[in-house]
Parts: C-alpha cells; sequence; structure tokens
C-alpha cells in the first residue's frame, strides 16, 4: 500500500499537465520531491528508529502517504500539489525503515532473507498497482478523484496499528533469542557496511537503467513496436519478483555471499548479449537479468543489517532508501548520456554497473544472521 504512493506519482504527471496546465519542469518536480523525501531521507528516520524504537511509523507512515496524494487530486496550485506530494513522500519515508527492521524482527534468526525478499515483493507490487489506481480514478472521477486514493491506505493504517502489539512482542522475542544465541550485542562493522551499500547502490542503479532503457532499446535498435517494447519491461519486472523470492530463500539455505556474488557476476554478460540478439532472444534474456538482478534485492538489505545490528534502521534506510535515490540520479544522468551518445552506449555502461558492486561483494564477510539484534527502547 505504502508504495502504491511512490507508483502514483509518474502516473499523476499527464493529469497535471494536461488539465492544470503545468509545465514539464513543475510536473516533474514532483518526482523530485518524492524521490527525496521518500528515499534520501530514509536514513534521518532509521537514525531517529535506532536510537528509540518507533512502532507508529508504521501505519502512520501508510495513512500520511494515502493522505498526501490524496490531497494532491484537490490543490489548486503548483506549490500545494508540490506539498501534498512531499507529505506523502515523509510516510513512504519514514514507513520503510521501520518496517525494514520489524521484517526482520518477525522473521527470526534463520529467514531473514526470505522475509525481506517478501518485503520487496509488495514494494514491487505496489509501484505496480499505484498507476493502475491513479488512471482509473482520474479518468472516471477526475484529479478530485485522487481523494478515494487514502481510503484503503487509511483502512490498512487502521489494521497494522492493530496488529502492533504483536508485531512488538516478536520483536522482542526476536531480540532475546538474539542475544542468547550470541552471548551478548554485536559490534557495527562500518567497513563491510560501506561494502553493501556501495553493492546495493549499483544494483540500483543497473535496476532504474534497465526500467527506462530496456524499452527504448528494443523499440529503437530491434525495431519492434511499442507494445512489444513495454511487453519486455513486464517481463523484466515480473520475473524480477520470482528471483526476489528465490533468491531470499536460497541465500537462507547456503548463505547470502555465495547468492551475491554469482548473481552480480551473472548480470554483466547478460546485458552485454542483448547487443547481438534478435526479438526472441531480447525476451529470453531480459527474463534471465531480472532474476539474477532482482534476487540480490533482500541480501544486500540482510547483510546491511547484519553488519550495523545496532542500528539496523539506519542500515535499511540507506540499502533502502538511499539506494533507490542514487538509482534514479543514475538513470537521469544515463538519459543525459543517451543524448550525446545513443542508446548502445548507454547500454553498455548500464551492463557494467553491477560490476564494482560484484568485485566489492567478494571480500564481504558472510555469517548469514549470526550477529545479534538489539532493540534501541
Amino acid at each position: 500500500m505504502v508504495d502504491a504512493c511512490q507508483g502514483a506519482v509518474p502516473a499523476m504527471i499527464p493529469f497535471l499537465i494536461s488539465r492544470r496546465g503545468y509545465s514539464y519542469a513543475e510536473a516533474t518536480s514532483l518526482l523530485l520531491v518524492m524521490t527525496v523525501c521518500s528515499s534520501l531521507l530514509q536514513p534521518l528516520f532509521g537514525y531517529l528508529t535506532d536510537r528509540r524504537s518507533i512502532s507508529w511509523l508504521l501505519p502512520g507512515g501508510v495513512m500520511l502517504g494515502g493522505l498526501g496524494i490524496g490531497l494532491a487530486g484537490l490543490a489548486d496550485s503548483h506549490a500545494l500539489t508540490l506539498a501534498a506530494v512531499g507529505l506523502a513522500g515523509l510516510g513512504v519515508g519514514a514507513y520503510h525503515p521501520e518496517g525494514a527492521r520489524n521484517a526482520s524482527f518477525v522473521a527470526g534468526s534463520r529467514r531473514r532473507a526470505t522475509a525481506m525478499s517478501f518485503y520487496g515483493v509488495g514494494g514491487n507490487i505496489g509501484f505496480a498497482i499505484g498507476p493502475l489506481v491513479v488512471t482509473a480514478l482520474v479518468l472516471a472521477l477526475g484529479l478530485s478523484g485522487l481523494v478515494w486514493f487514502a481510503v484503503p491506505l487509511t483502512i490498512g493504517a487502521f489494521w497494522l496499528a492493530r496488529e502492533l502489539p504483536r508485531i512488538d512482542g516478536l520483536r522482542l522475542a526476536a531480540i532475546a533469542e538474539s542475544e542468547a544465541r550470541s552471548g551478548g550485542s554485536g559490534k557495527d562493522r562500518w567497513l563491510p557496511f560501506a561494502g553493501i551499500a556501495s553493492v546495493a547502490g549499483f544494483r540500483s542503479a543497473a535496476y532504474f537503467g534497465l526500467q527506462a532503457f530496456v524499452p527504448i532499446f528494443l523499440i529503437t535498435e530491434l525495431g519492434t513496436s511499442d507494445a512489444v517494447g513495454n511487453a519486455a519491461l513486464a517481463v523484466l519486472l515480473a520475473v524480477g519478483v520470482a528471483g526476489t523470492i528465490l533468491g531470499g530463500a536460497l541465500a537462507d539455505r547456503i548463505g547470502n555471499k555465495p547468492v551475491l556474488v554469482v548473481s552480480l557476476g551473472t548480470v554483466c554478460p547478460l546485458i552485454l548479449s542483448l547487443l547481438a540478439v534478435g526479438e526472441a532472444g531480447a525476451f529470453l534474456l531480459v527474463g534471465l537479468i531480472g532474476f539474477f538482478l532482482f534476487g540480490t534485492f533482500s541480501i544486500a538489505v540482510v547483510m546491511g543489517q547484519e553488519f550495523l545490528p545496532n542500528r539496523i534502521g539506519v542500515a535499511s534506510g540507506v540499502t533502502l532508501g538511499a539506494a533507490i535515490g542514487f538509482g534514479g540520479l543514475v538513470a537521469w544522468l544515463l538519459g543525459l548520456l543517451a543524448d550525446q551518445t545513443g542508446l548502445t552506449t548507454v547500454m553498455i555502461v548500464i551492463a557494467f554497473l553491477p560490476l564494482p558492486g560484484f568485485l566489492i561483494s567478494l571480500f564481504l564477510p558472510d555469517e548469514n544472521g549470526s550477529q545479534p539484534i538489539e532493540d534501541p527502547s
């Protein structure tokens, strides 16, 4: 539900341009505000939740996200629309670090990667649902119809608030189990955390680059139709969901590092192979790329939490939020590069984006959940 707010903003842009007369700069500024508030501020929210567990950020973030999108439909100026989207972004940013912390806690000590993969898949589904809901509401009721966007999120917020006592109980039980198993609190290891944060950033850059340029590359370079290009993007995302779930489950069985290394090492040659195949081969390769690249999502988050057992909120905020913000920035830079050099050059650059992450991952330790976790409260 909360990530549906992020998916809603891009879908609002064409309607704001056509129905409110916003310029391209005014419309796209909404994306910038959403990115800053929802992604780049997540480490700050993570820092706050590490100092003291703030469980109410979970339902509060969901409700604030829905309220912001709803108010954007009622705003009568660009400034008010910007403020409403910023409010939604704050809700999204407040939710995610605390949500990732609790996803780790409720999973127990042996299935963190699996839990985080489901957490990530929920976000992917939300991104996909957001545009569908926005389009249906605006076409049926106009921009003011976006107020109905807030209804299911408000219901979800109250539902989640009712679950907080059980979530808190599972959190405390997980902390007690972890400390009993490890004999006390683990030490934060900032050097390997910097490594996994860098891996998450390069992975996110490749992820956003592929989303932006795979359809355009197929349409322009392979001569496919717009429908085929968008179908390839759907394959990338759909198979990526399977990769996320299976990658998390496999990491819990054989270890985080082996799955991370193999997945990142596979992506570069697969993307380069796109430059030499036809339409049918491209669909196969796009599916494999989505499977291996998306499969590293939950692993990077869990490893970050293990390297900072006393600052799980910060670890989640960096590997989730800051990494996504970095990926969005790189995608914009790739657009500038495409204007200057062409799509083939951009695809080659995207192919090599996971390579630094692969090299860094070779030197990361892999305890696979052996580090204890500590509750700030």
